[in-house]
């Protein structure tokens, strides 16, 4: 047996106010966004946005349903639109937003599991990275340079 270390390196902004202001319009947009999820089982909404190399913003929100499995996550949301209605188009970058409705959210929180493995998909496609700021509802935000920097040993085409 051998050791075998995987790294990540994230940027850490202390607010959103550090932000470039693209990337912060950007950010209250996906705000926007989270504010109009349907979340009523959760009382966790998330907002993403992302820009596409065509200058298109796609926005998206977390839709819950009483059937669990069948709701839908913010940034899937947002990419599966993308990738629907601009299918050549390629993502430049993406934001996420979170807020509970039970407590406040001052630390980032990152795309889910099943979004990272989304995410990969759209960036193994482009064959370029795709950066990611992440936040709560306020505090600090994180950026992780490329999805495999939040799903470094994962899973795409090359397995099957």
């Amino acid at each position: 047996m051998k050791p075998f270390k995987v790294t990540s390196t994230f940027e850490v902004y202390e607010s959103i106010e550090e932000l470039p202001e693209v990337i912060r319009d950007l950010m209250k947009q996906a705000m926007r966004a989270r504010d109009n999820a349907y979340a009523p089982y959760s009382q966790f909404k998330v907002g993403a946005a992302l820009v596409l190399n065509n200058n298109e913003v796609v926005t998206g929100s977390n839709q819950e349903n009483a059937s669990y499995p069948s709701g839908l996550c913010a940034e899937r949301t947002a990419i599966y639109y993308a990738g629907a209605k601009y299918p050549e188009a390629q993502i430049n970058y993406m934001v996420v937003s979170a807020k509970s409705m039970k407590h406040k959210v001052d630390a980032p929180v990152p795309p889910c599991g099943a979004c990272r493995q989304a995410l990969v998909e759209y960036e193994v496609k482009q064959k370029s990275e795709i950066p990611v700021f992440f936040m709560g509802e306020s505090g600090q935000v994180m950026k992780a340079n490329s999805i495999k920097d939040l799903l470094p040993l994962m899973f795409d085409k090359t397995a099957l």
